[in-house]
C-alpha cells in the first residue's frame, strides 16, 4: 500500500515530527515532476513536500513524513486542519446539496454566518454582511462599497501592505516581485501613505506614530483632497509586509481623521482575523471600529469563503443586482464557516492564541539572545515573527531567512516567510496544536540558528 493509503486523516493523526525518507522524498519529488509538466511556473509552492494528511500540528506528506506545521496554510487552518465541527459540518451540508447560487435560491447557512459576524465584529451598530470566496474579492468588494457610499473615488493604502493578486487589490499592495512585476497598468485612484513601522522609522520608533500620521495626514488634506477619498484600507497587523504592528496610536489617530472627514476605514483582516491574535479581530487590540472589516483565509477552515462586514447604511449603498458572484457563499463553505465558530467558542481558542503566542515569543526571545541576526520579535497572540538582519545591522538578511527555513524543512518544520525585504520568518501555528509540539518545533528551529 502506498503512505497516501496507510496515513490517518485529520485529527487522528499521531502528533509528532517523523521523517522516513529524505526532504523531500521520492513520492513528493514524482509529483514535483508531474507538476512541472502541467502546471505553469507562476505557481510556485514554499515546501517540495506533498501533503497527504493534515490534522491537530501536523502534516503528514505522500511519503509518511510528519511535519510540524508552523504556517497553518497561510493562516487559513487557525482552528486546525480536519477540525472535528467543520468536517462533521461541511459533511452534513454536502449530503444535502453542494450548490444553488445565494443569486438564484438562497439558504439558511449564508444568513446564519452573517449574523455571527455581524454579532462578532467591534462596534454595536447595526450591521449587514455579504460573502465572497476569496480575501482579494472580498477587498474588492469592500472598495465598492465605499465608494457606493460615498460618492468618491480615491482609496488610500499603506507602505508594506498586502491586499491581493486581482487587479485593484495588486495595485493596493505595496511590494513589486512577486505581486505586481509585469502585470500592469493598474488600476486608478489609488494612494499610498507611510506605515508607522516602529523597527525600521528613519527617526526612531519613539517619533513613529506622529510623524507617520503627520505625513499621511499631508498626503490626503494637500495631494489628494480629503472630499475625494472615499476609504482608508489598513491591516491592523501588516501580514506579508513582515507582521508589522503599527506603532501605538497610529491606527486610532487615522481612525479619527477620517471620521472627521467623512472617510470611511476599512480594516483589512483577511490574515489577522478570526482569533488568530488572541481576539477575534486584530484591530479591537487597537480600540478601533472600523466602518467594514474584511474576513476570509480562517473563516471557513479551509473552505474558498470571505466576507465583508460593514455599517448597514454603508453596506446598502450598493444597488440590487451590484454585489455578489456565482460560488460567493456556497454552502457547503458557509457550513465550515459555522463549524469554526464552534470550535472557537467551545475550545476557548481565544485563549488558546494567546498561550501560543506567550510560548513563542518566550522561546524566540531565548533563541535571539544567542542569535545576534534576530532584530525584532513582534506580533500579537499565535501571530508572531522574527525579523532577521545582519549583525549589527538593521540591513535586511535575506540570506539567513532561506537558510533557517530550509533547516527546519528538512529537519521536519515547516515555517512561512514574509516581509517586504524577504528577511521575516512568520509563524501561524494552528490554535490545535500541543504546546509540547510547539516547543519542539521551536527546539528545531533553535539548531537551525545555530547553524548560521
Amino acid at each position: 500500500m502506498t503512505a497516501v493509503e496507510t496515513v490517518i486523516g485529520g485529527p487522528g493523526l499521531r502528533q509528532e515530527r517523523r521523517l522516513v525518507t529524505e526532504v523531500p522524498g521520492p513520492r513528493s519529488r514524482e509529483l514535483g515532476r508531474r507538476r512541472s509538466e502541467a502546471l505553469p511556473t507562476g505557481l510556485s509552492s514554499g515546501a517540495p513536500v506533498y501533503a497527504a494528511a493534515a490534522g491537530g500540528g501536523v502534516i503528514v506528506d505522500v511519503d509518511g513524513n510528519s511535519f510540524i506545521d508552523l504556517g497553518s496554510g497561510i493562516a487559513v487552518t487557525t482552528v486546525g486542519n480536519s477540525a472535528p465541527a467543520v468536517v462533521a459540518r461541511a459533511a452534513d451540508q454536502l449530503a444535502r446539496f453542494t450548490h444553488t447560487c445565494f443569486l438564484a435560491t438562497p439558504y439558511e447557512g449564508y444568513i446564519a454566518v452573517a449574523e455571527i459576524l455581524n454579532r462578532l465584529t467591534p462596534g454595536t451598530h447595526e450591521k449587514r454582511t455579504a460573502l465572497f470566496n476569496t480575501g482579494s474579492e472580498a477587498v474588492e468588494n469592500a472598495v465598492k462599497y465605499a465608494r457606493a457610499a460615498t460618492q468618491r473615488p480615491a482609496v488610500v493604502v499603506f507602505d508594506h501592505a498586502f491586499h491581493g493578486r486581482s487587479l485593484m487589490t495588486m495595485t493596493m499592495t505595496a511590494k513589486n516581485q512577486p505581486y505586481k512585476h509585469g502585470f500592469g497598468p493598474f488600476a486608478p485612484e489609488v494612494y499610498r501613505a507611510p506605515m508607522a513601522y516602529p523597527y525600521r522609522w528613519p527617526s526612531g520608533p519613539d517619533n513613529c506614530a506622529a510623524e507617520a500620521f503627520s505625513q499621511f495626514a499631508q498626503l490626503i488634506d494637500a495631494q489628494i483632497g480629503a472630499d475625494a477619498v472615499a476609504c482608508v484600507v489598513v491591516e491592523p497587523i501588516q501580514g506579508e509586509g513582515g507582521f508589522i504592528v503599527p506603532a501605538d496610536g497610529f491606527l486610532r489617530s487615522v481612525a479619527d481623521f477620517c471620521r472627521e472627514r467623512g472617510i470611511l476605514v476599512v480594516a483589512d483582516e483577511v490574515q489577522a482575523g478570526i482569533a488568530r491574535t488572541g481576539t477575534w479581530f486584530a484591530c479591537e487590540h487597537d480600540g478601533l471600529v472600523p466602518d467594514l472589516i474584511v474576513t476570509a483565509k480562517g473563516l471557513a477552515g479551509g473552505m474558498p469563503l470571505a466576507a465583508v462586514t460593514g455599517r448597514a447604511d454603508v453596506m446598502d449603498a450598493a444597488h440590487p443586482g451590484g454585489i455578489g458572484g456565482t460560488y460567493s457563499g456556497n454552502p457547503v463553505a458557509c457550513a465550515a464557516a459555522l463549524g469554526v465558530f464552534e470550535e472557537i467558542e467551545s475550545h476557548r481558542l481565544l485563549d488558546r492564541a494567546q498561550a501560543i503566542g506567550d510560548i513563542l515569543v518566550r522561546e524566540l526571545r531565548d533563541i535571539a539572545s544567542a542569535s545576534p541576526v534576530i532584530g525584532e520579535i513582534r506580533g500579537r497572540g499565535a501571530m508572531i515573527a522574527a525579523e532577521l538582519v545582519v549583525p549589527g545591522t538593521r540591513t535586511p538578511n535575506r540570506d539567513a531567512v532561506a537558510a533557517v527555513a530550509r533547516y527546519c524543512q528538512d529537519n521536519g518544520v515547516l515555517t512561512l516567510t514574509a516581509g517586504t525585504f524577504g528577511n521575516v520568518l512568520r509563524f501561524l501555528p494552528p490554535l490545535s496544536i500541543t504546546d509540547d509540539l510547539l516547543v519542539e518545533a521551536l527546539g528545531v528551529l533553535r539548531d537551525a540558528f545555530a547553524t548560521l
